[in-house]
């Protein structure tokens, strides 16, 4: 369903997996889909085909700049050579792009694991119209987080032993006080990873259906609603 698109960003040229609704004329709003620590592969791929089916746009940028493994010890040795700073203006160029070339109204940012944390930093930026965090949060000072104002989900299940989900909560509290939409979602029963369907030893289906749910839900309200 989807193609390779190459797109501008303020740290420069980048690339990503583009996924469109079928038929003509441009798509009423855009989602950017962030990677987890993996990198573009497959399975974000499939994420972003499926908000395809759905009528979003969806746009994947591949942050790894083409490297990506199976190897858990491999990915963590590319999540710490990521430079976040670059990572964050390229996800913006991908949501440049959705506004521009592809032509979509309003944008909602989707991500996992590492992608999660990059999402609540993406969030910061008022370009940024919804927003839903799988099982990520960026440590203490990486982003200005109570400059959010997009309405968003956080999901974790109370197995998570990658991020602090205490630390998820006391944010979406804060939000709540300020009278922004936020909401920390804690699946019984799942750990990291749980919506990964490619990983058997991580996936809880249940839970993973919830939170898709959820996620279009949200979306669908703001920005399609």
């Amino acid at each position: 369903m989807g193609e390779l698109v190459q797109f501008d960003s303020s740290a420069g040229a980048a690339t990503g997996y583009l996924a469109r609704p079928s038929g003509t004329g441009a798509p009423a709003a855009g989602i950017v889909v962030i990677q987890e620590w993996w990198g573009l592969v497959p399975h974000i791929e499939d994420v972003a085909d499926r908000f395809a089916a759905l009528g979003y746009a969806a746009l994947a940028p591949d942050l790894y700049h083409g490297e990506s493994t199976v190897e858990a010890e491999e990915a963590h040795h590319l999540m710490e050579g990521l430079d976040w700073g670059r990572a964050a203006q390229e996800i913006a160029g991908a949501n440049s792009y959705l506004r521009g070339p592809v032509g979509v109204g309003r944008v909602g940012v989707v991500g996992f694991c590492m992608g999660g944390a990059l999402t609540m930093i993406a969030a910061t930026s008022q370009d940024v119209d919804a927003y839903a965090a799988f099982y990520g949060f960026p440590p203490a000072g990486a982003a200005p987080l109570d400059t959010i104002t997009a309405p968003g989900l956080q999901f974790f299940g109370d197995r998570e032993d990658f991020f602090s989900v205490p630390e998820a909560q006391d944010f979406a509290e804060r939000q709540r006080q300020l009278g922004r939409e936020a909401e920390v979602v804690v699946y019984p029963g799942a750990g990291h990873a749980f919506f990964n369907d490619t990983r058997p030893e991580a996936y809880h289906e249940a839970s993973a259906k919830q939170a898709w749910q959820r996620t279009v839900d949200l979306f669908e309200r703001h920005l399609r609603g």
